[in-house]
């Protein structure tokens, strides 16, 4: 009898117990997802999980258009188009990490979706489950996540790798050459060389952002490695080349002690070729601002060196790469094309913006070896492909040490702040200020690029609100003025050693705040085509236009009664980049304009100028920001600016604002003009005023043939 009591009593306790524990919440598993497979968009494919550091696949039973909803949510993708079971983009390998997924739709994990639990399932890769999702992307959305979400995840072995420079070469500025050394356990280990390649060589200088090697003097290296004392890594390295890190590469089984002889070799040396843009020189350690030749690929929209949107040069015009197949070897081509070394990143789905123009190649095929991605197989019908699949690239770029002479000082966060250098005064390197003087929004974008913190947001004249290292008040720089293409504050024209700053640092110092992403406008340059008309209109109708100076300067004598000629058009500006374009003035500073009862939250938002075929003005027109919001967005986009009841201005990412072109200012007057061949131009935010990734394609040019009568326009074109 007791026995039977002390088993029901067990058998109760053991109910309580899992009752206790299913009632305990439970913490979501934290877990990754990619898409993969054969033959696919990058926004379909087979649906693979990351748990506990091993990639799965998820099984068809019991899968849902809702449950392929937040796997493309997750992704960063608007939502699911289909789903496929039966391993339609082909069987995967490993777990079947999740089975009979039910999701209601809402969840922002597939991890927070009923299941089996995790490996828990009695399929095989044959029901590997497969979604599509929609092309359109969240506004804004951050891919957070410890590695890579593309198949070409790397699989490090080692700690680290460093070319590790002789007491010689150490103040040169890259590091070119030197021993090689791998981190392990802590501590800096040299390779034997009797098993090194060429190709290892490759790779190591790849991966530390240079895009070739050569050689060197081995006698001096033998001689050096001869008197000290060597560690010597346990492996052998055999790289094909091909690789983006050493740690890539396959590791042989061979093994030395630690300090043993290596009796027939020496440590590993490599020397690398630097590319155009960090080729050493006598005075700076780079170059001045990097002037390059018309290169056939380039990169567009990127915040940092080394990154950005990849295009390609054909037939004159510039076009983007469509993201079909696209791989870190092809990407490692582009960044070997460009003095960079390796890829970080192959980037798919417009990642830096979307590009302009036609999509050149799709379906890029490449050896790695090639010395352009024009020598590359690719699939010359990009149909299909919009440049919602623009290819991108993230270049390994040599260690410049620009960062250890500049800083932000006195801002809330590392973003922002007090512009800092370093400088020479007296025999003694000292912080001190850059003075404000001129200051604007290239500058800030060098200052940016070179901190390694993206984009300029804004430019900051007074910095009073930021109170800084009170020791380096004084301005030690002057006179700064940039092109933009710098890759230090240092490179830009600047006064040198004689200063000239009538407001002195303090709180007029400069300052800037920087910023992942950037909006990027570019104008329909096919609907300014086909809507330009000529129309005539009396002067009596025009006086708010005239108010706003936005008829030509003979209008002041003109009498009311006069008629005046103007070139009307729609514009159709689009915002192409990574985030919402604001107005640089807040709702308190905008002005009000009693004659048109508007407020212009940008005094000159665009330029319109009618020129001769040198290049000389003959007329003008601008037109005031007085109304930016979305006029109409890509499909799943909301609106998120209108200018109705004083309401907020802007355009959204993926948005685009239309001035139509019967509205006031939306012109140029040429009643002065004579008849002949003329280039039609309009630039949008001419003043740089609001940061932007790429300015080069605020312009807008056609060709434009007058009679005095009527009038041509033909050839329009965006950007350079």
């Amino acid at each position: 009898i007791m026995a039977m009591v002390s088993c029901s009593l067990l058998s109760v306790m053991c109910v309580l117990a899992v009752s206790f524990a299913q009632s305990e919440p439970k913490t979501p598993a934290q877990i990754q997802i990619r898409l993969a497979g054969d033959k696919r968009k990058h926004y379909e494919g087979r649906v693979e999980v990351n748990y506990n550091g091993e990639w799965g696949t998820v099984c068809d039973d019991d899968f849902d258009i809702s449950a392929a909803h937040v796997v493309c949510r997750e992704l960063g993708y608007l939502g699911a188009v289909a789903w496929y079971p039966s391993a339609k983009y082909g069987k995967g390998e490993g777990h079947i990490w999740l089975d009979n997924v039910h999701c209601t739709g809402r969840e922002a994990s597939l991890a927070d979706c009923l299941s089996n639990g995790f490996g828990v399932s009695d399929c095989r890769h044959t029901e590997d489950v497969g979604v599509v999702c929609t092309q359109k992307r969240i506004p804004g959305f951050h891919f957070i996540s410890t590695s890579s979400n593309d198949v070409e995840t790397l699989d490090v072995r080692v700690e680290d790798v460093r070319i590790r420079a002789t007491f010689s070469q150490r103040k040169r500025i890259p590091i070119t050459e030197g021993f090689v050394e791998v981190k392990d356990a802590g501590k800096w280990r040299q390779i034997c060389n009797e098993w090194w390649s060429p190709m290892n060589s490759r790779i190591v200088c790849g991966m530390h952002g240079f895009p070739g090697e050569k050689g060197f003097n081995t006698r001096s290296y033998r001689l050096l490695s001869a008197r000290r004392k060597k560690n010597y890594w346990g492996f052998s390295v055999n790289c094909t080349g091909n690789e983006a890190h050493l740690s890539t590469c396959r590791m042989g089984k061979h093994r030395l002690m630690g300090n043993s002889t290596c009796a027939r070799g020496m440590p590993v040396v490599v020397s690398c070729v630097p590319g155009r843009l960090f080729a050493p020189s006598q005075s700076l350690g780079f170059r001045k601002a990097y002037r390059p030749e018309q290169p056939l690929v380039r990169l567009r929209g990127g915040g940092n060196l080394g990154e950005g949107r990849v295009e390609v040069l054909k037939g004159g015009v510039w076009g983007t790469v469509c993201d079909d197949n696209w791989d870190l070897r092809a990407a490692t081509v582009v960044c070997r094309e460009l003095g960079f070394g390796t890829a970080k990143e192959a980037l798919t789905g417009a990642r830096l913006g979307q590009g302009m123009g036609p999509v050149h190649m799709n379906e890029v095929e490449c050896s790695g070896f090639e010395k352009s991605l024009t020598e590359c197989y690719f699939n010359r019908d990009a149909l299909g492909c919009s440049h919602e699949e623009d290819a991108a690239v993230r270049c390994n770029v040599p260690a410049m040490s620009l960062r250890s002479r500049l800083r932000l000082s006195g801002g809330r966060n590392p973003y922002e702040g007090r512009v800092e250098v370093l400088a020479e005064r007296n025999d003694s390197m000292v912080w001190g200020t850059v003075c404000s003087e001129n200051w604007g929004m290239i500058e800030a974008m060098v200052v940016c690029r070179q901190l390694g913190l993206g984009f300029a947001s804004h430019a900051f004249q007074e910095t009073w609100y930021w109170p800084g290292d009170v020791s380096a008040d004084s301005v030690v720089m002057s006179g700064v003025r940039c092109s933009g293409t710098e890759m230090s504050l240092a490179q830009c024209l600047h006064h040198g050693k004689h200063l000239s700053c009538p407001k002195g640092g303090g709180r007029f110092a400069a300052g800037v705040s920087c910023s992942d992403g950037a909006p990027d406008l570019v104008l329909n340059a096919e609907l300014v085509e086909h809507t330009t008309y000529l129309e005539d209109r009396p002067m009596y109708t025009l006086q708010c236009a005239h108010e706003e100076n936005c008829l030509a300067s003979s209008a002041a004598m003109a009498d009311a009664s006069s008629y005046r000629r103007l070139l009307r058009f729609s514009s159709q500006i689009h915002n192409n980049g990574r985030a919402d374009f604001r107005p640089k003035a807040g709702q308190h500073a905008w002005i009000w304009h009693e004659c048109h009862r508007h407020y212009h939250s940008m005094e000159v938002f665009t330029h319109y100028d009618l020129l001769s075929l040198n290049g000389t003005r003959v007329a003008e027109g601008h037109k005031a920001s007085f109304c930016l919001e979305d006029t109409e967005c890509d499909e799943g986009i909301p609106k998120r600016y209108a200018c109705a009841n004083f309401g907020q201005q802007g355009i959204t990412v993926g948005c685009w604002d239309t001035y139509r072109h019967d509205i006031d200012c939306q012109w140029i007057d040429v009643t002065d003009v004579k008849p002949g061949d003329y280039i039609f131009q309009v630039v949008i935010n001419p003043n740089y005023e609001v940061a932007e990734s790429d300015y080069t394609n605020n312009i807008m040019r056609c060709q434009c043939r007058y009679d005095g009568y009527r009038i041509w326009t033909y050839n329009c074109h965006t950007g350079e």
